[in-house]
């Protein structure tokens, strides 16, 4: 058979190639040509091949991925670009780079990368995600496979008798030809498919979780049905079919019955499951992975469903697929699967699409492979509750044929089902239908349109006006909930969890929360009925006053596979993740009702995650820690990181600035330095470690870290007036009714109201772009502000609040003045704050476009307290 030849040619080239190493005739420096192909030294030429094709799929991949194009398709077009329809024109050129007798050597590398990418899309099929939607998913796919496969075979018919006599073709079965062109209609590429639903942030979404599940039932289908088509044509008769197929099925469910429940006691008894595969774990995937390919191969279906289903039986529990693929992605995207599809590419001859017949063919193929999927899917989601723009979107997706129509279509070139010229037809219609899908879906689909089709649906708007719907009493309670709390009382916090500041960004959101209740003494549950139970009123009372809090941890989504994989297992990931669990803990011990999840997104997307996500959750304030790191990475540094390093951070900086333009709520960006404890003493962990095991007996006490007693925090506010400013002093007066919390509140008014003012400033040389500010609007609603918090501040603020009025030629060099004798006096407590309002406008340059010219100058001063910036929620 055509796979026992192959696996004998490998071994002899390998066997031959062995010894080969120790000549040096071919050398360049004695004359020899590195391009020309010998079979006892192929290797070199192999490099070249490699690296050209490498450099080709990359430079292409650059530009198509502003277009949200696939991978696939750079390495398709490059195969193309390569081969006899392009450069291949070039007199020479092939017969150079790709000779006739150096494909084979190329193509086994090609094909070992497609047995292990085969292997991890196994791993990407999560079964779960089909049954929890069976319903949904079993219709969307059989009327996504179903249609297209009729009108597949219906064109089948005219393409059997019109080019039955290529050149390259055996002779084949009409009926198993049908079965094949009807599965290359029906297919659906599901790699191609996680990436673009996560790309466009459709994982969780009607859309995308109908899509997903309805991939997950078509992608198995599809190669069960594949599987069935290669039997058939590698099969001498009818009766060795049957085998074949019984073999199949037969080795399936030894693989799901037998050898599953083994490999994962092996797991559970290595502890893989818990902490990743060690190497002997990934030794033994391994070679199931290619035993299986090997049987599924010799029993005469290809090698690359055996990889498959190797793929599917691995356990998805403790995030061991993701850990697996890891292991294995980098080096088959970056080199094996390139080779793969640039071989389907340099197969590909756009020169014979040389009549109408074939072009006539060429466009009713792809009508037909896009329209069938298209609307069998749509009708389905919409028998199913959908509404039509949501069911069109699903149609747009399921059509997307990508990398799978391409190995599909490869395994027809090789069993000579396919003839070079109906190959190029389908590789075509391929490139279209994938090409077209991202955009497509992102018109039919946009984010606008998702959240007001959510909002519809909860009943929160009326469909065509877009207006809330508001009975009378939720008006009247909102009204009066609003006049209760005030105008600008924070109830509702939204934070972005970094791990670089968890512990400081924790203890600010802390002062939201108050002290620590205090433990009481417990009944035993005999006892309950002879103690008298305290009142409910004060139980009643704090559950009114908790403050809910929201974190978000964002995970940067890449082009790794394992990335796409994290998205689909996101639910799993936020309820182990330890820096939500850390969170959550906050919640019990301060009094704050906390939730919790993890959003995989691109870096370039992090701002309006969050944004958005506050806006979701009807948030008050936003909060943004400032890295620690010096960049959007949250991996640890080596070195010690300094503040001005960490201000330098250009990205985040972009970030953050993005945020805060586009955040409707409250903003309010914390820069820790050293509140409540700074990571940077962690170097006395490690001293006091070497002394206890240098001088055992010697005391350590001296340099033991006792907990700190004094859990107090001084905020310094400096007024300046603004909206951003009104803002922040209502954020510091909440903050200061914690009763761990002191305050002080000073109102700076400048003395520029003439030219003479403006030049006895220029006299006392001040800097002009540097420190000067400007107010906003009348400088009369700075003072009534100010007037107003003052006069109705309540008895129990005032022993701990302060506020006073500083008028000055140089207000921010003042404020700094007195922000160095107000915070950072008492060292031993909790860490002082520093309020201040971004008030953008007030900068008369634009070098303090991100946090605010106050908060720039704070910061290149050696103020020794954390400062958050606070900007005011858009009307």
């Amino acid at each position: 058979m055509a796979t026992a030849t192959s696996i004998v040619v490998v071994s002899t080239s390998i066997t031959s190639a062995t010894p080969s190493s120790t000549q040096n005739s071919d050398s360049i420096l004695s004359g020899g040509n590195p391009t020309s192909y010998t079979p006892s030294n192929p290797i070199i030429l192999f490099l070249i091949q490699a690296s050209l094709i490498l450099i080709v799929c990359r430079a292409l991949h650059f530009p198509l991925g502003y277009l949200r194009q696939p991978r696939v398709v750079g390495e398709v077009l490059g195969g193309i670009l390569l081969g006899p329809s392009v450069i291949g024109r070039i007199p020479g050129f092939t017969n150079t780079i790709f000779p006739a007798a150096s494909i084979p050597v190329l193509n086994n590398v090609a094909n070992l990368g497609l047995i292990l990418f085969l292997f991890i899309i196994g791993l990407e099929v999560d079964l779960r995600v089909f049954f929890s939607n069976w319903k949904m998913a079993l219709s969307v796919a059989g009327a996504g496979m179903t249609l297209p496969f009729a009108l597949g075979c219906a064109i089948a018919h005219g393409l059997y008798y019109q080019f039955l006599n290529e050149e390259g073709l055996i002779p084949i079965g009409y009926g198993t030809f049908l079965l094949f062109v009807g599965l290359a209609m029906s297919i659906t590429a599901f790699p191609v498919l996680c990436r673009i639903l996560t790309e466009l942030k459709l994982m969780s979404t009607p859309v995308g979780i109908t899509t997903l599940a309805a991939g997950v039932g078509d992608d198995v289908v599809g190669w069960i049905l594949l599987a069935l088509c290669v039997a058939l044509v590698n099969a001498a008769n009818g009766i060795t079919a049957l085998y074949i197929v019984l073999a199949t099925i037969g080795f399936g469910l030894f693989m799901f019955f037998a050898i599953r429940p083994a490999f994962i006691w092996i797991l559970r008894r290595t502890h893989s499951l818990q902490d990743g595969p060690t190497q002997g774990v990934m030794v033994l995937t391994i070679l199931l992975c290619l035993g299986s390919s090997f049987f599924t191969g010799a029993i005469g279906i290809h090698s690359i469903f055996g990889a498959f289903l190797t793929g599917l039986i691995m356990p998805h529990e403790g995030g061991f697929a993701i850990k697996v693929t890891e292991k294995i992605e980098d080096l088959m995207c970056a080199l094996f699967l390139p080779l793969y599809f640039t071989l389907s590419g340099l197969s590909t001859n756009l020169g014979l699409l040389d009549n109408g017949i074939t072009w006539g063919y060429l466009i009713a193929v792809t009508i037909v492979a896009f329209s069938s999927k298209f609307i069998g899917c749509a009708i389905a989601a919409r028998l199913n509750g959908l509404v039509w723009r949501e069911s069109f979107s699903i149609g747009s997706l399921m059509s997307c044929k990508g990398l799978v129509e391409l190995i599909v279509l490869n395994i027809g070139l090789q069993a000579k089902i396919l003839s070079i010229r109906v190959f190029t037809m389908f590789v075509v219609m391929a490139l279209i239908t994938t090409f077209a899908t991202s955009p497509l879906t992102s018109a039919l689909y946009p984010p606008w349109y998702q959240r007001k089709i959510q909002a519809w649906k909860r009943g929160e708007i009326d469909w065509e006006s877009g207006a809330p719907i508001r009975s009378e009493n939720s008006s009247i309670d909102d009204e009066m909930h609003r006049q209760k709390r005030g105008p600008s009382e924070i109830r509702s916090l939204l934070i972005y969890l970094r791990l670089d500041n968890m512990p400081n960004t924790l203890a600010f959101v802390s002062l939201f929360g108050g002290k620590p209740s205090e433990s009481t003494a417990k009944i035993h549950p005999q006892h309950e009925d002879k103690a008298t139970l305290p009142e409910s009123a004060q139980l009643q009372e704090k559950k009114r006053s908790i403050i809910q809090v929201h974190g978000v941890r964002i995970v940067q989504l890449t082009s790794r596979t394992t990335s796409v994989m994290t998205v689909s297992e996101v639910g799993e990931l936020s309820a182990f993740d330890p820096v939500l669990n850390a969170f959550r803990v906050l919640g019990q011990l301060y009094n704050l009702a906390v939730s919790g999840e993890v959003a995989v997104v691109p870096e370039d997307s992090y701002a309006e995650t969050l944004t958005t996500r506050a806006s979701e959750e009807y948030s008050d304030l936003l909060l943004l820690p400032w890295t620690e790191t010096g960049s959007l990475s949250e991996s640890p540094m080596v070195s010690k990181n300094t503040m001005e390093y960490k201000l330098r951070s250009d990205a985040y900086s972009s970030f953050v600035a993005e945020a805060l333009n586009t955040s409707k709520c409250t903003t309010a960006v914390f820069i820790n330095k050293a509140f409540s404890g700074s990571l940077e003493q962690s170097p006395l962990a490690l001293t006091r470690r070497i002394i206890a095991k240098s001088e055992r007996g010697t005391q350590v006490d001296d340099i033991t870290e006792l907990p700190t007693v004094d859990r107090s925090h001084h905020i310094f506010m400096p007024f300046f007036g603004g909206t951003d400013g009104q803002a922040a002093v209502h954020l510091a007066l909440q903050l200061a009714e914690n009763p761990e919390v002191t305050l002080t509140i000073v109102h700076y008014q400048i003395r520029v109201e003439d030219s003479a003012s403006e030049d006895a400033i220029i006299a006392k040389g001040i800097a002009k772009e540097k420190i000067r500010i400007r107010t906003s609007g009348d400088r009369s609603d700075g003072e009534d502000f100010f007037v107003t918090m003052q006069h109705n501040l309540s008895k129990a603020l005032r022993s701990r609040v302060t506020f006073r009025t500083s008028i000055s030629y140089d207000p921010v060099q003042d404020a700094i003045a007195d922000a160095q004798t107000e915070v950072g006096q008492n060292p031993g407590n909790g860490g002082d704050l520093i309020m201040l309002g971004r008030s953008a406008e007030l900068a008369e340059s634009q070098a303090s476009s991100c946090l605010g010219l106050v908060a720039d100058v704070m910061l290149e001063r050696d103020v020794k307290a954390s400062i958050v910036v606070v900007q005011a929620r858009k009307e």
